[in-house]
């Protein structure tokens, strides 16, 4: 199962404290102590594996190490490594301490999340006219530390809407290489599934049903991952009884979790077209262009219906590079 919301102790590493030493040797006597290296800290980066987020399963702490202490004969202590942690692109960073929110949304893109401490002084920095056997250094300072909340919601280019059991899967299956589980009964999605189409990437938002954005079902959990979803392709099953319900309870529901979905560049597909005749099928198609002009049916056993569907996402994988 896809984890895209988990929360986690982070902890970047104390600085390293200052030596307080002096020089043994004749003529050259005086403070020697050098300064504490730097604590790691913690940097959070972006990556395209959406899988990430599982290590976060039962794994709740993330520690970065200790600078070194400050040695004798002005050697400062080595800096502590810091500590990058990988995340998908799509990431919300919640610091839950100082109520902020950092979202990722590249790859590759980094985000300190938690310094690491500074490393204590060493006598040898507190020498001066007036004190020659300086007597104090200081400790290093502790790193960074904060609940954080990872919460990802995915970036695709076009979501695939519908109630459950309407060929989403199957059509992601058959444009991509996504292998998508698909039955023939309601919930069979139980997480986001991906795929790409030339550099497109398609996301199939399970869990959609009448009562989604108030919890029922998966749909609050996955209603989320619509939200950065660039274009959606709305699916209605031809064989279904009541087609058009079907359509308004998927629309309703997106507008109660957020209004700004309703305004997203929508395609109708009438899935398993070659489940009715043609007759209701072009009344189907009729209906629904009322509420779009782009309608379109479609069946995975039939190869124009597919290659249609192919027209339009290199039509928009144009777009895409243009701007």
């Amino acid at each position: 199962m896809l984890i895209d919301d988990v929360t986690i102790r982070i902890t970047a590493g104390k600085g390293g404290d200052g030596a307080r030493t002096f020089s043994k040797i004749k003529m050259q006597k005086g403070p020697t102590g050098g300064n504490g290296g730097k604590g790691g800290s913690i940097i959070f980066v972006g990556s395209s594996d959406l899988s990430l987020l599982d290590v976060f399963r039962f794994k709740k702490e993330v520690f970065a190490n200790d600078g070194d202490p400050g040695q004798n004969g002005k050697k400062d202590g080595r800096n502590a490594a810091n500590v990058l942690v990988r995340i998908p692109v799509g990431t919300i960073v919640h610091n839950l301490d100082y109520k902020t929110k950092t979202e990722i949304t590249q790859i590759g893109q980094e985000y300190l999340a938690a310094n690491g401490g500074n490393g204590g002084k060493g006598n040898f920095e507190f020498r001066s006219a007036t004190n020659q056997t300086p007597m104090q250094a200081e400790k290093g300072r502790l790193g960074q530390s904060f609940n954080i909340r990872l919460e990802l919601k995915l970036i695709a280019d076009v979501g695939f809407v519908g109630l459950p059991n309407v060929g989403k899967s199957s059509l992601l299956n058959e444009l991509t290489n996504a292998s998508a589980k698909v039955a023939n009964y309601p919930f069979t999605t139980l997480e986001p599934n991906l795929g790409v189409f030339q550099e497109l990437i398609l996301a199939d938002i399970p869990g959609l049903i009448s009562g989604a954005s108030a919890g029922k079902g998966l749909g609050i959990k996955f209603l989320k991952h619509v939200e950065r979803t660039k274009i959606l392709f709305h699916f209605i099953a031809a064989d279904a009884k009541k087609p058009l319900t079907d359509y308004s309870t998927i629309r309703k529901e997106l507008g109660k979790y957020n209004k700004e979905l309703l305004t997203k560049p929508e395609y109708i597909f009438i899935s398993k077209s070659d489940a009715v005749d043609k007759k209701t099928l072009d009344s189907l198609i009729k209906k629904f262009k009322k509420k779009s002009n782009i309608v379109i049916p479609i069946s995975i056993y039939d190869f124009d219906s597919i290659q249609e569907v192919k027209k339009i996402l290199y039509k928009i994988q144009e777009q895409k590079t243009a701007s």
